[in-house]
């Protein structure tokens, strides 16, 4: 079995992972929403994530070897509960948000998730949030006040933006709830992650009357669901255990970049002056991260190998 620094280096590269997978889904989703409702589209990304893990399990024999009765206890009912009310309301918010403005913008503004489940993860869960990650914090937020207001002559607020910093601050309590969650099978997470707010989503649609399209957008909804959001959680989940809550998040940064570079390509979203200073802001910021949660890793590492006998 793979030990110490090779464990760190596994989790790091399961974090980019699930950032690079996720990272095309905001412009992908973008698409869509030309053909499925916001509601609907949520449905469908969680059911795709939720189904395709479900079928790993079915189809591998030592994912089957453990329960999901046997997994979670009661202790964990309020973190599962948790985990999808706010699974439901924050792509809701993304998809909306989406609709509102461009997917570039909408996939940098992403980076917030990084300042709230950093601060969330400090007051609630005590983990430690150093100078660094305090000045990446504040570069972060500059760069989403530039990329918030439409139009600073006149201070018109994007209701596409806000809508997206509403479900950065909804995904910054959920990866707490899920980091609680990360001892068990990744695989199970994700499952009752995709068919909780799977579920949840399609009630809504349902009651919006907002559930018709094509079958083959159907299709390629949970398709899109099961990469960007089943195969990304899976490996998010999986670097928790060894990075944390807070460490996760900051490799997991690279996804709006990774996203805004695909709007670009695939929808041809205008390259605008704010939004460059706002993307050169972003990365520093999400540089500064990283590097305080090597230094970090570093500091622990040390410990650990002082206090051994």
């Amino acid at each position: 079995m793979l030990q110490g620094k090779s464990v760190k280096y596994i989790a790091i590269l399961y974090a980019i992972l699930a950032a690079f997978f996720y990272g095309f889904g905001a412009p992908l989703s973008k698409l869509l929403l030309n053909h499925i409702s916001p509601y609907m589209m949520s449905s469908l990304l969680y059911f795709g994530a939720g189904f395709g893990m479900l079928l790993i399990v079915i189809m591998n024999k030592k994912q089957r070897e453990t329960s999901i009765f046997k997994t979670y206890h009661k202790k964990d009912i309020k973190y599962i509960f948790l985990m999808i009310i706010l699974d439901v309301i924050a792509p809701i918010l993304l998809m909306l948000g989406l609709l509102n403005t461009t997917a570039s913008t909408a996939s940098l503004l992403n980076n917030f998730e990084i300042v709230f489940t950093a601060i969330i993860a400090m007051l609630f869960f005590k983990e430690v949030v150093g100078r660094k990650m305090w000045i990446s914090i504040s570069l972060i937020v500059v760069s989403g006040v530039l990329l918030t207001f439409e139009d600073f002559t006149g201070f018109h607020i994007s209701i596409g933006a806000l809508l997206v910093l509403g479900a950065s601050l909804s995904w910054g309590f959920e990866n707490n709830c899920t980091r609680m969650l990360s001892k068990g099978n990744p695989l199970y997470v994700v499952i009752l992650k995709g068919f909780g707010s799977g579920i949840g989503s399609l009630i809504i649609a349902i009651s919006l009357n907002e559930i018709g399209t094509i079958w083959y957008y159907i299709l390629f909804a949970l398709l899109l669901g099961f990469v960007s959001y089943g195969l990304s959680l899976y490996f998010y989940i999986s670097a928790q255990r060894h990075l944390g809550a807070a460490r996760t998040s900051a490799y997991y940064a690279i996804a709006p970049f990774v996203g805004s570079i695909f709007s670009f390509a695939i929808l041809k979203d205008q390259l605008i002056i704010v939004f460059t200073f706002a993307f050169i802001i972003m990365i520093l910021g999400t540089f500064l991260a990283i590097r305080e949660n090597n230094e970090n890793a570093k500091t622990e590492n040390a410990k650990t190998e002082n206090a051994t006998p």
